[in-house]
Formats: C-alpha cells, sequence, structure tokens
C-alpha cells in the first residue's frame, strides 16, 4: 500500500531510535525504510536508525545515552512495553523488565534529545498502562497520566495500535494521537495462510468473546461478509482473583454454528483462558475449525494449554502481530502465525516524515474491499 510519498517534502531528516524491546521491529522497519527511500539517506549514513545505548546501574537506575546527533531531526522512538524478556543485573540477580521499566526509558530517550529534534513522535503499539484507563473508585489512573507526562516532555504524536479504549487520548487533547488497526494485515494473512478457507456466511462466523470487543467483531463481520456470535461473560461479583473476578460461565448469543468454521477476534490474548473456554463452548455445538486473532498476542501463563487445544483439534490457528514480545517457542509452534507489520509502520513513518494524510493506508475497509475482490478473481 506504500506510494511515491518519498517525492514529497520531508519534515525533517528522518530518524529512529528503536530500543532494546524494539531492537527486531526496528530494524526490520529499518529494511523497509530502506527500500522506499534510498534517495534520503545521507551519504555517510546507511540506515534511519539512531545509535543508543541504554545504561542500567547495580541497584536498578539506569539512563539513556544518545550517541549522535539529533539536531533538526523528525525522530521516532519506537519501545514495546510489553516486552518481558529484556533483563538487566540488579543487586546480584537478574531482573526482567516490566511496562514501568520500559516507559521510563522512553522519557530518558526525550531528555536526552533535550529538545534539539524538530519534532519527536513516539510510536507505542502496546499502549502503556491501557487496561488501566478509566477510575472505578478510588483507585490510580495511568493510561492518561503517562499520555500527559510524554505530552509535557515535548512529545507531537503518539501512534499505538488497538488501544483498549480510544477514549483515553481525551486526556490529551491537544497533541496527536493514532490508533491504528491492523485488520488488514491480519485478514491478509489469514487468507495467506489458509488456502483452503471459505470466508462466505453459509461457512464461517465471526465470534466475540464478550461485549467488550463486539465492535470489533462487528467490523470484522461487515467487512468480511459474514453473521456473528457473542459469547457474554457471566462473572462471579463477590470474589475477586488475581484482581479480577472469576467467570462463571460463558453465554452464547447467535446462530447455529454447527459445521461453521469460526473467527474469534479479540484485542489481546493474555492468560488464554476465555479463548479456551469459548472454545469448548463452540466444541459442545459442533463448530468446524476455529481460528483465533488478537492484535497482541501476551501468553502470560505460558503455551502449553495452546499446544494441549491444538492437538485435540479445538484450535486450528492463532495469528496475532509482532507488535508486542513474541517468545521463540510461539513463534516456531504450528498453532501460531505471526503478521509482520514491519512494513506497515514504515509506511506509516514514511507518510508523517512527508506530512501526508495516512488516510490511503489506514482506511481498512476500502483495502479489505479490494483484498476480497482479488480473492474472488484467484489473485491472492
Amino acid at each position: 500500500m506504500s506510494d511515491n510519498s518519498s517525492n514529497k517534502m520531508s519534515y525533517g531528516p528522518l530518524g529512529i531510535i528503536a530500543l532494546q524491546s524494539c531492537k527486531d521491529l526496528g530494524n526490520r522497519i529499518d529494511n523497509s525504510l530502506k527500500e522506499m527511500r534510498e534517495d534520503k539517506l545521507c551519504k555517510s549514513h546507511s540506515t534511519f536508525l539512531i545509535s543508543t545505548e541504554e545504561v542500567r546501574f547495580s541497584n536498578g537506575e539506569g539512563k539513556v545515552r544518545i550517541e549522535e546527533t539529533v539536531r533538526g531531526k523528525d525522530v521516532y522512538i519506537l519501545c514495546d512495553v510489553g516486552n518481558y524478556s529484556c533483563t538487566y543485573e540488579m543487586f546480584g540477580f537478574t531482573n526482567h523488565m516490566g511496562p514501568d521499566e520500559h516507559f521510563q526509558d522512553i522519557k530518558r530517550v526525550v531528555s536526552a534529545i533535550g529538545g534539539k529534534a524538530r519534532r519527536v513522535s513516539v510510536i507505542m503499539p502496546l499502549m502503556y498502562a491501557g487496561r488501566q484507563h478509566r477510575r472505578k473508585g478510588r483507585e490510580s489512573l495511568d493510561c492518561a497520566m503517562a499520555l500527559q507526562e510524554l505530552e509535557s516532555l515535548g512529545v507531537r504524536d503518539i501512534f499505538t495500535f488497538d488501544v483498549h479504549d480510544p477514549n483515553v487520548q481525551n486526556a490529551v487533547p491537544l497533541m496527536s494521537f493514532q490508533n491504528i488497526y491492523p485488520t488488514y494485515e491480519i485478514v491478509k494473512s489469514i487468507i495467506k495462510n489458509e488456502p483452503d478457507i471459505s470466508i462466505d456466511k453459509s461457512k464461517m462466523i465471526t465470534i466475540s468473546p464478550d461485549t467488550g470487543a463486539m465492535d470489533r467483531a462487528i467490523y470484522y463481520s461487515s467487512v468480511l461478509g459474514l453473521d456473528i456470535g457473542l459469547f457474554y461473560k457471566r462473572r462471579d461479583y463477590s470474589e475477586i482473583v488475581k484482581g479480577k473476578n472469576p467467570i462463571v460461565q460463558h453465554e452464547y448469543m447467535g446462530r447455529d454454528i454447527e459445521g461453521m468454521d469460526v473467527l474469534v477476534v479479540d484485542d489481546m490474548i493474555a492468560s488464554g483462558e476465555s479463548i479456551f473456554d469459548i472454545v469448548v463452548e463452540l466444541n459442545k455445538r459442533k463448530a468446524g475449525r476455529v481460528y483465533v486473532a488478537a492484535t497482541f498476542a501476551m501468553f502470560t501463563e505460558g503455551i502449553q494449554k495452546f499446544e494441549d487445544f491444538y492437538r485435540a483439534g479445538l484450535i486450528s490457528r492463532v495469528y496475532s502481530t509482532n507488535l508486542t514480545h513474541i517468545p521463540p517457542q510461539v513463534r516456531e509452534a504450528e498453532w501460531f502465525r505471526e503478521v509482520d507489520m514491519a512494513g506497515f509502520i514504515a509506511n506509516v513513518i514514511n507518510y508523517v516524515n512527508c506530512d501526508k494524510s495516512l488516510a490511503p493506508i489506514t482506511q481498512t475497509t476500502k483495502n479489505i474491499k479490494q483484498l476480497m475482490n482479488e480473492m474472488g478473481k484467484g489473485i491472492v
């Protein structure tokens, strides 16, 4: 979906700072950008990446050092706050970085830039504290506070994907906040990897795992021309387990799904328990193949149960993006397919740096309709 936007006047020399949590994705984005705009590279450099060093002291404190000039550049900071594989030594033991530490490193980078860049943008695919987006009683409001911190530090643009509640952008009404959905890339990957799949309302249905994901499921259904079903989570609100009210039962609302392929769509897979419960219910109703599509796959309690469900024929495939850390054992699993977002993010950076509207590449409905037409003609 790229075009000749590199021929337009750019906002300034492009620079990308990929923090440790985003090194692999950052390198892929850099390679895509180099293919798009070889003429924009400085003769003395062969990359858009800006060299940085993230230093950790033995007591857990840290700092970020930028090792080349950023003066006058249009800088994009890449950070995956969900990457738990990043470690450092603290008081003699190995400590895994959490979202708080990753977010702190974003602020350290902005501080190190010291106002010398022409514009500073943050690409945070998984929104920091996105699930703590609103108050229920006397509790913290982490996501809104984080956004206001970045705004006060001089960050001009925030780019994130499938944020838990897009209304959180109201906390920073004067700052550009782009919430992007990877629907096109996920649908394209499913079509590419499942040649025998039939996207037809008589053979396939979209399922929402809960009421919160209903809007997402409705969108998938509308662009794919499928019917929709919903599972309602009936919870026990009299107790709290691991910070959540336990689910008592999943109630299904929708048409008969016997023999039909099922596409379950959600924003994230954490422990996967909701998915497992739904898959069991789908099996009771004699559904066909079950595909799961999520923007973020975290697998917070491991992947063994996914392996078991796959071997039992209860789950056919799980599709998720590389917008957050994917463990090597997941990448290698037969039941998992990674949706690469590097090219898309490179395209976003390219458009924004050239002061172009993102509409041509974020108009997902139009792009999916075109993809479906190509599929019908046997082009895909």
